[in-house]
């Protein structure tokens, strides 16, 4: 455009265009323009990824409303998911999630501390901690940001972290948020944490330490020796941080997780994507440590508010694991004959007790392929490779659930075929 009285400005020459000619009138495109260093170098950690090491995202339907595609000619049964006690789909759960909808709406809209407080997130929150004999909760939209909420609360960069070898992804991000120092213990090794501290107190008398730990590890089964532990954190004035995302609901005394009663423990993180079959996490934790997560927390304070639904969803959850701890038990007797049956079949026996069964191959093509085996006998178990789990423990990971038919066992044993070591027994 040009102005009233302003002369238009003269034509470009072709070379002030970028482009050139060839002599007769013809223009000759510029150069292509070099791949940017940081797209390469993408690519080519892309390219260096093994086959066997690739994800790739799967949409899996509900049996009840499912388009079956080839090779596929029946539902899949499910023995992936971490909805141990069925709670997803149990009636008081759906039908509390659908009355919050009518009355609040799908989504809080804002933060906590701005209105995204709603009555049911306060009876959550103090039903929790009366559950659990704690003096606070605090509610999350996912356990990644509990996790990091709780690390980044008791540890800054003048602290040491001793966390467990095995410990969650999340867990980890927190400590690289915090700025902290990072130790790894030998996993649930109270001997080898006892070690690190010692030697730290030895250096440094008056360092700040935290201290992380599952109570029932996500992708092996097992649990600590957490009173031990807790015992060692308070001896050496260590907090100890206890991520019970997977016991809630199923281990410990009425499904309150192995962390319940002990006073040692400084914060509990929970999620209610799993036994509570909802979504969303909290802490709970003494109201000290509560009032400090609600006045410092960023991970707490810059988000939205869990959504309404899944926290009337999660209420209604916990009072059915209050009602019925008779899931819980009757679930962890059916582990315990599954791993006895694995192992006579000549398997290795999963570790743990819990509804987790850590069937560990080792190599990821022959995890892969059992996965491919189970699937192909209609039965849904993922083959879990590193960086997830360490180097060379490539597993199937199968996961017990209420409500499983009668005759899965037999038909996951059909499936897996014999195991490497015929003559075992257990």
């Amino acid at each position: 455009m040009t102005r009233v009285g302003q002369k238009p400005a003269p034509a470009l020459a072709p070379s002030q265009t970028g482009q050139h000619s060839c002599g007769r009138g013809a223009l000759i495109p510029p150069p292509p323009v070099p791949e940017p260093a940081w797209r390469l170098r993408l690519g080519a950690a892309l390219e260096a990824l093994p086959a066997a090491r690739r994800r790739r995202l799967r949409s899996l339907e509900p049996a009840a409303t499912a388009q079956l595609q080839p090779p596929f000619t029946a539902p899949l049964l499910d023995l992936a998911s971490n909805d141990y006690l069925g709670l997803s789909r149990h009636p008081a759960v759906l039908a509390a999630a659908a009355a919050e909808l009518a009355v609040s709406g799908l989504g809080a809209g804002a933060s906590r501390l701005v209105s995204g407080t709603r009555p049911v997130h306060l009876r959550l929150e103090a039903d929790l901690a009366a559950w659990l004999g704690r003096e606070r909760a605090l509610l999350f939209p996912s356990g990644f940001q509990a996790n990091l909420a709780a690390v980044c609360a008791l540890a800054d960069r003048q602290s040491l972290v001793l966390a467990d070898r095995l410990i969650h992804h999340s867990l980890l991000a927190g400590v690289r948020a915090s700025g902290a120092r990072l130790q790894r213990f030998a996993h649930n090794d109270p001997a080898d944490l006892e070690r690190r501290l010692l030697a730290e107190r030895r250096q440094r008398p008056s360092a700040r330490l935290l201290v992380l730990c599952e109570s029932q590890y996500s992708m092996e089964g097992t649990s600590p020796p957490l009173a031990a532990i807790a015992a060692l954190c308070a001896r050496h004035q260590a907090p100890l941080l206890v991520d019970e995302a997977h016991a809630l609901g199923v281990l410990g005394g009425s499904g309150r997780g192995l962390a319940h009663g002990l006073k040692d423990v400084a914060i509990i993180s929970g999620t209610f994507g799993k036994a509570f079959g909802s979504g969303g996490a909290f802490l709970a934790c003494d109201g000290l440590v509560g009032d400090w997560l609600l006045q410092s927390s960023g991970a707490f304070r810059y988000t939205t508010a869990l959504a309404p639904p899944l926290a009337a969803g999660a209420l209604a959850a916990l009072e059915q694991i209050q009602a019925e701890p008779q899931l819980a038990l009757a679930l962890l007797e059916r582990a315990e004959r599954w791993r006895r049956a694995l192992a006579a079949a000549g398997w290795p026996r999963p570790p743990g007790s819990g509804p987790i069964l850590s069937l560990r191959l080792g190599d990821d093509v022959l995890a892969l392929a059992a996965q491919e085996r189970l699937e192909a006998a209609g039965l849904l178990a993922l083959a879990i490779r590193p960086p997830t789990v360490p180097e060379g423990t490539a597993r199937l990971r199968l996961v017990l659930r209420h409500g499983l038919p009668s005759g899965s066992l037999e038909r996951l044993l059909k499936a897996l075929g014999p195991g490497p070591f015929p003559h075992s027994s257990s």
